[in-house]
């Protein structure tokens, strides 16, 4: 069988994200990824499907020649679960942002890992609302000003993954925007898993909230982890204090569809 040659995977719609935004390093590494996947034959472009939600995140399929679909707010999550379980050959990737996913669409995000659906689920972190230019999110820090919280977020921020974790996803990790080389592993490995998978990455906003400096100084890349060791992932999904990054679980469960 011939090796597919590289295709071009781009639409022509203009990229609007602020220069320097940490969200092309993201789409940098999907494009790899898809591309790898393409040239080796493992999987063909009609069957992927990608789709994103509300917020600068939601931009990704209009920069992509895919069959893609933008709904609003937490609302992307469905429609791939309804795609999945119609045409199980299909390959359904989201991209959903902290504001969209952990908001509006928690209920969503949690029914799709407790059901083990075969997806990927992709999310932007960047702990604000930057496409409205800077509310507080479910994971923007207590105390941060916002424009919706002029004196300090009076809320505790939540830990996404343990939620995830706890709600039965199969395949759990951590990345860093800026990291495109291991962004793309990880999401080559979220891909290829067979079941919910559940990659957040987190994704400084340059603009509104530039956590570069912070990130710095928290992030740690695991090393040697068995990811199907139950306390080990435990203890990198509770780990507040500092940012873990890596793949911290992975098992294999009877899938949904």
């Amino acid at each position: 069988m011939g090796m597919t040659k590289h295709m071009n995977i781009n639409s022509d719609t203009i990229n609007t994200w602020c220069p320097g935004c940490s969200n092309f390093g993201i789409l940098a590494a999907f494009k790899n990824v898809a591309q790898e996947m393409f040239i080796s034959g493992e999987l063909k472009k009609e069957n992927l499907v990608i789709a994103a939600g509300i917020g600068c995140h939601g931009k990704m399929p209009d920069f992509l020649n895919f069959n893609s679909f933008i709904g609003l707010h937490g609302r992307s999550i469905p429609m791939l679960v309804g795609a999945k379980i119609a045409n199980p050959n299909l390959k359904v990737v989201g991209f959903v942002g902290d504001g969209d996913a952990y908001a509006e669409g928690l209920d969503h995000l949690l029914h799709a890992a407790k059901k083990n659906i075969d997806m990927t689920v992709i999310v932007h972190n960047n702990q604000i609302f930057a496409l409205t230019t800077g509310q507080h999110t479910p994971t923007s820090p207590k105390g941060y000003k916002t424009r919706s919280a002029p004196h300090g977020n009076p809320e505790e921020p939540f830990n996404p993954l343990s939620l995830l974790f706890s709600a039965g996803a199969t395949f759990i990790a951590r990345s860093y925007a800026l990291d495109v080389k291991k962004t793309q592993e990880i999401i080559a490995a979220a891909m290829r898993h067979k079941g919910f998978s559940f990659v957040e990455i987190a994704q400084p906003c340059i603009t509104f909230y530039d956590t570069r400096a912070v990130l710095k100084d928290k992030m740690y890349w695991v090393e040697n982890n068995t990811a199907d060791d139950y306390e080990s992932a435990n203890s990198y999904i509770l780990d507040t204090t500092k940012l873990p990054l890596g793949v911290f679980y992975q098992v294999n469960k009877s899938i949904f569809e």
